[in-house]
Parts: C-alpha cells; sequence; structure tokens
C-alpha cells in the first residue's frame, strides 16, 4: 500500500473533523490523536480508531512520533465572546495553547493548523492573539498568520464564523499571506517570485455569494426531538422578536451556528424545525451532520445530548478540506 506523503496530529480531536478533512486530501496519515472528552472519544473511535491519548497535558511531546502537520483545534471557551472572556488568566483551558507549544518545540513539525473561536481576534483588545502569534513567530520559529472563515462560504448551510492560524517552518521558503518569514512585514508578489519563494494563501470559499439553503436537508418525516406545547407557550413565543429561528423545507438561507449548548433550547441562539409531534422540534442527526458538512455515513454512538454538543464543538468539515489542501499543496511546491 503506498505510504501517503505527510503524518499529523490530532489534538483537541473532538469526533474527528479536523481529521477527516486532512484525510480527504489523499496524502496525509494521521499517527497521533489526543481527546480527554470521554463520549467524543467514543465517537471518534467508532469512526476513525481508538484514541492515542486522553489529557494532553499528560503527554510528554518526545513520545509523540514524528509528524509533518500539527492540528487542533484548541478548546475556545476561555476566548468565545460567549463566556466569562477570561483567557490566558482562565486556570485550566486558558493555558492549553501552551501544550500546543510545547509539542511544537519539541517536534518541529513543517506545519501547523489551529482552529478557534472568531473572539479570539478581539479578546483583551487583541493581546490574546497577538500573544499567540509572537509565540509561534519568534520563540517557534514559524512564519504564521490567521483569518476568520465562514463555512457558509464553503457550501455548508450554516454560518459558522471560525478563526483558522496556519504556520510553516520558517526555514521552509513559505510566505504566509505575504508575510515575511523574519520580520513579520508583508513582501510584494513580484518580489517574492523573483526570489523564488512560495505564498500560502487562505482559501476562499466557492459558495460567497450563492450560499447553500438548509431547507432541501429538512428530514419530512421527523417526528422528533419535539420541544412540548408547554415550553413552547411559556418561553419559545413568549416574544415576537424573530428569535429563535424557526425552518422548514422552503427555509431558503443557511442556518445560525450550532452551540454545544444546543440542547437546552435556547430562543436567542437556536435553531428549530417546524414539524414533529408538537409543531416545533429540534435537528436530528441526519440535519446536524448536513449543518457541519459531516458524512451522512458518520456514526453516532453516544446519546442526543452529547452528539449535539460533540458537533457544537466541532469544526465544519468542508473548510477544513480547502485548508488541508491549500496546506498541502504548498508544501508540495517547497
Amino acid at each position: 500500500m503506498k505510504k501517503n506523503k505527510y503524518s499529523f496530529i490530532d489534538l483537541f480531536a473532538g469526533i474527528g473533523g479536523i481529521r477527516l478533512g486532512f484525510e480527504s486530501t489523499k496524502q496525509c496519515s494521521c499517527v497521533f490523536t489526543s481527546e480527554w472528552d470521554k463520549d467524543a472519544q467514543k465517537t471518534y473511535e467508532a469512526n476513525h480508531g481508538p484514541v492515542d491519548a486522553g489529557d494532553i497535558t499528560k503527554v510528554d511531546p518526545k513520545t509523540i512520533p514524528d509528524f509533518d502537520i500539527l492540528t487542533g483545534g484548541f478548546p475556545c471557551q476561555p476566548f468565545s465572546s460567549i463566556g466569562k472572556r477570561e483567557g490566558f488568566e482562565h486556570p485550566t483551558q486558558g493555558t492549553l495553547f501552551f501544550y500546543i507549544q510545547k509539542i511544537l518545540k519539541a517536534k518541529k513539525p513543517k506545519a501547523f493548523l489551529l482552529e478557534n473561536v472568531p473572539g479570539l481576534v478581539n479578546h483583551q483588545d487583541g493581546a490574546t492573539l497577538q500573544t499567540i502569534r509572537d509565540v509561534l513567530r519568534d520563540e517557534l520559529n514559524y512564519t504564521a498568520d490567521f483569518m476568520v472563515l465562514n463555512s457558509a462560504d464553503f457550501g455548508v448551510p450554516q454560518y459558522r464564523r471560525r478563526l483558522y492560524i496556519v504556520g510553516f517552518r520558517k526555514d521552509l521558503p513559505v510566505f504566509v499571506n505575504g508575510t515575511d518569514a523574519q520580520d513579520g512585514q508583508y513582501v510584494s508578489k513580484d518580489k517574492r517570485k523573483a526570489e523564488g519563494n512560495v505564498t500560502f494563501n487562505f482559501p476562499k470559499g466557492s459558495f460567497i455569494g450563492k450560499h447553500v439553503a438548509f431547507g432541501q436537508f429538512v428530514e419530512q418525516d421527523a417526528e422528533g426531538p419535539s420541544i412540548s406545547e408547554h415550553l413552547q407557550k411559556s418561553y419559545i413565543f413568549k416574544k415576537n422578536d424573530g428569535h429563535p429561528e424557526i425552518v422548514d423545507k422552503d427555509f431558503a438561507f443557511p442556518v445560525k451556528t450550532l452551540c454545544a449548548s444546543y440542547h437546552k433550547i435556547q430562543r436567542i441562539t437556536g435553531t428549530f424545525v417546524r414539524g414533529g409531534k408538537t409543531g416545533l422540534r429540534l435537528l436530528t442527526e441526519s440535519e446536524c451532520k448536513h449543518i457541519m458538512g459531516f458524512p451522512q455515513s458518520f456514526k453516532i454512538p453516544v446519546c442526543r445530548t452529547s452528539m449535539y454538543h460533540q458537533f457544537g464543538n466541532s469544526v465544519a468539515v468542508p473548510v477544513i478540506c480547502a485548508l488541508a489542501k491549500q496546506i498541502v499543496a504548498t508544501l508540495d511546491r517547497c
């Protein structure tokens, strides 16, 4: 069997959305996985095989196999606009980026892809993201930059904006978005070309201006999970303010961002489907897969509450596919 060209590790792996994206290139093989949540481990194992490690804070970087690309959607709660915005002052999750730092320092892979919530851009007036960039560029010697991408621009029927940070080791002749590896300054395209350098550009979705409507993916005969009539009267429709978002087969737009807390039935952030025994229901498993870009064959061995939590914490797979394709193509040109 032909060996894939590049190896990668899957940190804070969740249910493996990033892995699906990199494996879609047909040139990348996963050699190490870390995920601490037990339910997420079950879903990951059902689709990808066993998780190698649980708590990444207890893993010695030296024991991780050599690899070319580090990937990780490091926990976003401390940086989220929904949470307390504690950032690096958070007693546990706020420091998990520095375990990525330890692994990059010890293993020195060719490239990395990190994912987080867009709120990280403005957290502490940009100081948190600047700290991350300084560590990546100055301490770890990577050319790195970031961009916020919307999954709806990549054919996913969901508005989901996420921050992606991409970097390449500085000894590789790669400019990220035209940024010079040595001093972080922008260099013109003509000068880069003349000096024989390679440029990584963040992908632009092919669905900009022509987003995919969610209505076509609504399951017509699904009866549940229903939202009780009492809850509808006392909470869901207690105000006529345009909330929550109610969709059906004729809904002609992407839906709102699927949150990890979707199962809590939040009228401001939630998207609910017209139908079922009570006239209103939650999203089905199939519908969740469509709005996150997962294949319908993807196995869900956990309860419905855990399913919502896992999809809400995951990545939109088509966005990762596009990023992985660009990263691989850039490495190919080095």
